[in-house]
């Protein structure tokens, strides 16, 4: 396993439809380093985020889909997406503020 930093666990938010509305749950939805363990996770985001308290982090890895131009067949990039729950007491985040 690579060698994670807090800082570069976190890659950018996952904003959708279905995100936006669990941010009412105090959900929070991010796509994250491939290797990165649920305990990065959770560290990383109380790090970078001050005053936030993480409750649990659901993660899901995704395959990289079959993409097709003329004959030559590829692969997109593997991606792992992780759905951080946060206390009743913490925080919010505040880069989803105004969205």
């Amino acid at each position: 396993m690579a060698d994670v930093k807090y800082y570069d666990v976190i890659q950018k938010p996952v904003i959708t439809e279905k995100s936006m509305d669990a941010m009412g749950e105090k959900k929070y939805t991010f796509l994250v380093h491939t290797d990165a363990t649920k305990t990065q996770i959770k560290e990383a985001v109380e790090k970078m985020f001050a005053g936030t308290k993480v409750k649990s982090v659901n993660t899901m890895n995704l395959d990289g889909k079959k993409k097709r131009r003329g004959t030559a067949v590829g692969k997109t990039a593997k991606a792992k997406k992780a759905i951080v729950q946060l206390t009743a007491e913490s925080a919010d985040i505040e880069i989803f503020e105004g969205l």
